[in-house]
């Protein structure tokens, strides 16, 4: 339990310590995160499930209090604890965030949210951390966001929460259809005919659709990242939606089989009109951070996609591409608020020439656009060519309109690299990265890169535990 104690611990210790140490306590908190979480990856064998808590002893709602972790949940464990650690580095120079109690409270109350999400294996207790995690980045960017973030956030929270109520109400119809409790193994057994399974699914669906975010339930998004701070923006786009697409694997598509072949290209067609209609408005936008966030909307319409295959390379292939979206978008985000902080702006057409005065920025931008654009030897490659070998293969046609992805990618992303980097140079003064900077750079390049050259080292941790969901599903819907 140490892997949830530590982050709930230091969400409240942040309050209280001194306001001199507050940046370097945190780093040392995530970093200590991490450590427990490579022990327990060290000791962790494939194809095992490790509980952490459980109680048979019923309470309120029929909750049982189960908690672990399988591969699936200890890479998504690992994911949240260093994506963290990143977010709190990056912010690290931004002494009046980073010295912030409330901000550091609500970054490690997010990760413990996470945490708990993705150990859940009682529907209720997922569905509590699940509402928990909306609390502590919404705050933060209330708090810490621009100027005219207030209507922004209004509809974020809107979708978020009607979204909340549509899986709510899923949860309780579920509870009619059997005396038993929540848990994890008690709801996959229980066998509901195709009317039933699709009346709960299109509750799941709905809640995890907008978190993802999938058209047509993506119009919060954009604004909500370009109003919100860095570290909002990171949360959001490099964990928050994590969580969406984890859902689905681990519950909707479990729990609802026998409804799959009704939603299957109703989810396939939403995100291939997704990947084509966000990468198209990306390669329209001028600001920064607008064009990652479509560019966000397009790439995980791709995982979305995929996740209706019932393959193992396909489920394989969307859990790389969610891990390698995570550090991506992070470094995506990063890049455009270092040119913000320094100029005070992000529209493409008023920059140009960075590169001249910042060669070390324009290194570590470059790096992480080559692994936006899915090139080989970066995680992204073997991800998206896992999920559109898989996507071709159930239709060819879908599969060449998705693939589209991999030039319209590249249009956006270098067109927003290159009209900041290497266009017209500029008279304004631009410092090059501080070594805070370049070590965070460094951190997600690596681990894109080594993830790339040798992505088994994911691919064999989440493997037996994608073959069971996979297993699960297949009995009951094919």
């Amino acid at each position: 339990m140490e892997l949830l104690i530590l982050p709930l611990a230091l969400s409240l210790v942040s309050l209280i310590i001194p306001k001199s140490t507050r940046r370097f306590a945190a780093l040392l908190g995530a970093l200590a995160s991490i450590v427990i979480a490579v022990v327990h990856l060290t000791s962790f064998h494939a194809g095992a499930f490790v509980e952490l808590f459980s109680s048979n002893h019923q309470t309120f709602f029929r909750m049982t209090y189960q908690m672990g972790y399988d591969g699936l949940g200890l890479a998504m464990i690992l994911l949240t604890n260093v994506i963290v650690f990143v977010i709190l580095l990056a912010n690290f120079e931004n002494v009046n965030i980073a010295s912030n109690k409330m901000f550091n409270s609500m970054v490690f109350l997010m990760q413990f949210a996470l945490l708990g999400v993705f150990t859940s294996f009682d529907l209720i207790l997922f569905y509590i951390f699940w509402e928990l995690s909306l609390i502590p980045v919404f705050l933060i960017a209330f708090w810490f966001g621009e100027k005219d973030r207030k209507r922004t956030l209004l509809i974020f929270f809107i979708y978020t929460f009607i979204g909340s109520l549509a899986m709510l109400f899923s949860i309780f119809y579920i509870g009619t259809l059997t005396t038993g409790n929540y848990d994890y193994q008690t709801l996959v057994d229980i066998e509901m005919n195709t009317k039933t399974a699709l009346v709960v699914c299109m509750g799941f669906f709905f809640a995890f659709a907008v978190k993802i975010p999938l058209f047509p339930f993506h119009t919060w998004q954009p604004e909500t990242y370009t109003k919100s701070p860095m570290a909002g923006t990171m949360l959001l786009s490099g964990l928050m939606l994590k969580m969406a697409l984890f859902g689905i694997l681990r519950w909707m598509l479990p729990l609802t089989p026998e409804a799959y072949h009704c939603y299957k290209y109703v989810i396939i067609v939403l995100g291939l009109i997704g990947v084509i209609y966000a990468a198209v408005i990306a390669m329209k936008q001028n600001d920064l951070k607008k064009i990652f966030a479509y560019a966000s909307i397009s790439h995980v319409g791709l995982i979305a996609a995929g996740l209706m295959i019932l393959s193992i390379d396909a489920f394989t292939g969307a859990v790389v591409q969610m891990v390698n979206h995570a550090f991506v978008a992070v470094g995506l985000f990063l890049a455009a608020d270092i040119i913000d902080r320094r100029l005070g702006r992000r529209d493409i057409q008023t920059l140009g020439g960075i590169a001249v005065k910042a060669p070390k920025f324009a290194f570590w931008f470059a790096v992480i656009c080559f692994a936006a654009v899915s090139v080989p030897l970066t995680s992204g490659f073997i991800g998206e060519f896992l999920l559109i070998k898989e996507l071709f293969t159930d239709n060819a046609w879908i599969g060449v309109l998705i693939g589209t992805t991999l030039i319209l990618a590249c249009v956006y992303t270098f067109r927003a690299y290159q009209l900041s980097m290497y266009g017209k140079e500029s008279s304004f003064n631009f410092n090059d990265l501080t070594i805070t900077e370049i070590i965070t750079f460094a951190i997600i390049s690596i681990i894109v890169v080594v993830f790339g050259i040798y992505p088994q080292l994911l691919i064999d941790l989440v493997k037996p535990s994608l073959e069971t969901i996979l297993m699960t599903i297949k009995e009951s819907s094919i």
